[in-house]
């Protein structure tokens, strides 16, 4: 071989090397401190590359369904679609990079409990409406995540599980149907964020935020809420479906839903399809729901709501 061609292919792959080193270390130190990503100027430009990069895997994703699955029913789409993330890391705090503003942030290659249930949703409506386009992802999204479905600002967002499935029943995307599958009342003050104030940057150095915080809990507070407790879930395995959406009750004091995910029928079992924290990455649970729950003492109960088919 050619020695002038064997020191240009050596010098491509070490380069190519270098180049890949250099993305992964950047990503490795986002995760480590992505406080410093924001108050850097070269580090700042590695956020834009990384919202970049999400945005181009959302674009393809969109691209990736088979036409075919508009016929599945709704309930159905959400487990296909939930299992095409299978794998997908745990990532926690990815709605918070920067406190300083409220962006509607997109990520789909590292997703928390709360951003799989959204994406799954999202991707699944719009496969229902045959919308392919990257800007219809987005307005889906702020519509899903948000109070009356817009941004304005950090307590406009859903933080709260029950004023998530709340909302977006009045806006006709899914249903309670806590109380109907024998739910008895939950009976508990909501006000976590606003009592843990200090664990929030967009609470602690914003006095109209808290202020509007107060306001959302109160009403959250104003709405009677139902349940089912744990030791009763197996009880009602035959009303639950694939695609239903659960949370799961917090037993700490203020805090309404402490994890989320889809309920997954197999071999009329059923599983918990979610993000997971304890295995770091997107699954279907080894044991059905009750069992999943019953030895973790900071969880009560579950809520449910069914998502309504896309008109």
């Amino acid at each position: 071989m050619n020695s002038n061609l064997l020191h240009k292919i050596v010098y491509s792959i070490l380069f190519t090397f270098f180049i890949a080193n250099i993305s992964n270390s950047e990503k490795n130190l986002y995760k480590e401190n992505p406080t410093n990503f924001s108050n850097s100027g070269n580090l700042y430009n590695s956020i834009s590359a990384k919202d970049d990069y999400e945005k181009m895997k959302c674009k393809k994703k969109l691209a990736s369904f088979d036409t075919s699955m508009k016929s599945l029913p709704i309930n159905e789409l959400i487990a296909e679609v939930g299992k095409t993330f299978t794998g997908t890391p745990y990532v926690a705090g990815t709605l918070d990079q920067n406190p300083n503003t409220e962006e509607v942030v997109i990520s789909i290659t590292g997703l928390d409990c709360v951003t799989f249930v959204e994406n799954c949703l999202i991707f699944s409506r719009l496969i229902k409406e045959g919308k392919t386009d990257f800007e219809d992802y987005k307005k889906e999204l702020e519509k899903i995540r948000y109070r009356n479905g817009l941004n304005e600002g950090y307590p406009s967002r859903l933080h709260y599980f029950t004023d998530w499935i709340y909302d977006n029943e009045q806006k006709g995307i899914v249903t309670d149907i806590t109380k109907e599958i024998g739910g008895v009342p939950y009976n508990k003050t909501i006000d976590f964020m606003t009592t843990h104030r200090n664990s929030y940057k967009q609470l602690s150095d914003n006095q109209e935020n808290f202020n509007q915080m107060v306001e959302v809990e109160n009403k959250i507070n104003s709405h009677q809420l139902y349940y089912i407790p744990k030791d009763d879930i197996a009880l009602i395995y035959d009303k639950l479906q694939t695609g239903d959406i659960v949370g799961i009750t917090s037993n700490l004091d203020g805090l309404d839903v402490a994890h989320t995910g889809y309920v997954y029928k197999d071999g009329g079992y059923t599983y918990l399809m979610n993000a997971s924290l304890k295995n770091k990455q997107v699954e279907i649970s080894s044991m059905e729901l009750q069992d999943y729950m019953i030895n973790n003492p900071k969880q009560g109960g579950i809520v449910v709501a069914r998502v309504l088919d896309v008109k």
